[in-house]
């Protein structure tokens, strides 16, 4: 009996352990694809080696252009050709098939110039991966970081053990810093500090994004104020000017635009014209001030509304947000007990 009960409490112990061991070990795997996509010196030498690939293949195609020409023309002379002729024919034809084939494995066979230049255009940016990745898997405690990308098969992976974007930023940060003054530096660093928290903790990503989505959203309210201010301003000064323009013309006794336009049209008499003009002038100088009165009212009625709907918006994320973390901490208790 004690023999059993001492192996049951030795096995319990193994269990604890291994299960104590599990809990701490820290896994995270990249994308060597995705990272390679991201950073700009990989794309621009990349886009050079196409081009390079793009002449390539244009050559090829100018060689089979030629032999096809070759061999329409021995087949529309074959029946006036010798033997000899014929054969000789041929023999160029088939040099010039294996000297096109030969350039095609040359460029772009298994062993060729495009394979070799896209692993040397790879190479430096690799380099600088996997120093990135062993900076972060140590600042981070990480146990295993993978390579989705490579030969390990890997069926199933979870995106918030993805450490890509990570790598991608500390290549630019890389980059960077050669270029800021020390203000700058300093500015980066503490981005680079709220970056790091984020990455961390998934929960603080969720509030880092609420709050980015207010600011935009405030900033969006102030411009549009400004243009708001800006139109109104606009519009004072085109009437302001407009009564100046009119008062010079009564005061020189010329005739307004709008008379010499409305007598060029109706083709009355002078005195006719003007009194048109006048009668008029009223009624035309009251209606745009209505429709305007009228356009003003209805842009504050769609503001208003625009930011009723967008303060609702903000209090549904924000219930959201609370209900999400009241849930996690929930799940969080839960575990614990």
């Amino acid at each position: 009996m004690r023999k059993q009960f001492l192996f049951i409490f030795s096995a319990l112990i193994v269990a604890y352990t291994s299960q104590a061991q599990t809990r701490t070990t820290r896994i995270g795997y990249i994308d060597m694809e995705y990272i390679l996509e991201n950073v700009s010196d990989y794309k621009e030498a990349k886009a050079q080696l196409e081009l390079k690939a793009q002449k390539w293949k244009q050559d090829i195609e100018a060689k089979k252009l030629d032999i096809s020409k070759l061999k329409d023309g021995l087949k529309a002379e074959r029946v006036l050709l010798t033997k000899e002729l014929i054969d000789e024919r041929e023999t160029e034809i088939k040099f010039q098939e294996d000297e096109m084939l030969t350039y095609q494995e040359k460029q772009f066979g298994a062993n060729g110039n495009l394979i070799h230049q896209k692993a040397a255009l790879a190479k430096p940016i690799q380099d600088q991966v996997f120093t990135a990745v062993q900076d972060i898997a140590e600042a981070k405690n990480y146990d295993f970081v993978f390579d989705k990308s490579s030969d390990l098969t890997m069926l199933f992976s979870n995106k918030k053990f993805d450490i890509s974007d990570q790598v991608i930023r500390v290549l630019n940060r890389t980059d960077k810093r050669e270029q800021l003054t020390k203000k700058q530096l300093k500015d980066q660093e503490a981005k680079e500090s709220i970056e790091n928290a984020i990455d961390e903790n998934p929960a603080m990503a969720d509030r880092q994004k609420a709050l980015d989505e207010k600011r935009a959203a405030r900033e969006k309210l102030i411009e549009d104020r400004r243009l708001e201010q800006e139109a109104k301003k606009k519009e004072y000064d085109d009437r302001r000017k407009a009564i100046a323009a009119e008062r010079e013309a009564k005061k020189n006794g010329t005739v307004s635009e709008p008379a010499k336009t409305e007598a060029a049209k109706t083709d009355a008499t002078k005195t006719e014209a003007a009194k048109t003009d006048a009668t008029a002038k009223p009624e035309a100088t009251a209606t745009p001030a209505v429709d305007k009165a009228a356009e003003r009212q209805k842009l504050y009625e769609e503001r208003k509304k625009e930011l009723e709907e967008r303060r609702k918006k903000i209090l549904e994320e924000r219930e959201a947000a609370k209900k999400a973390k009241e849930a996690e901490a929930q799940k969080s208790n839960t575990t614990n007990n």
